[in-house]
């Protein structure tokens, strides 16, 4: 990950019918969400989307794959961590007692149920 593939992530995000549609792909992670159901549950056009799903697509936020008749859209998670790790990875001048709020932050969403 690099500078400009960073930017072009954030400016992907900067939009906010592309913010909310990469926040549902992400909480319907692992199995993903079919593009007319994530159309409809944004209350926008499936045209519209399309376009909105293609610049995600485009910064290597957004991944789909045909089943069926379907496009199953997938949030790249993957990815979205090297964004982060690329924003934090200089973050408190080595001084990791002012990131541990941060990553505590972060921790509670990732967790597994065991």
């Amino acid at each position: 990950m690099d500078a400009n593939d960073t930017i072009d992530a954030l400016a992907a995000l900067a939009q906010p019918t592309r913010l909310e549609a990469f926040r549902r792909l992400a909480a319907a992670e692992p199995g993903g969400i079919a593009a007319g159901d994530l159309a409809r549950r944004l209350d926008v056009p499936q045209n519209t989307l399309s376009a909105h799903l293609a610049v995600l697509a485009r910064a290597g936020l957004a991944t789909s794959d045909r089943q069926g008749r379907s496009i199953i859209y997938r949030a790249d998670l993957p990815a979205l961590r090297k964004v982060l790790l690329f924003l934090l990875q200089d973050c408190c001048d080595g001084r990791p007692e002012i990131c541990a709020p941060l990553i505590a932050e972060l921790a509670p969403c990732c967790t597994t149920s065991e």
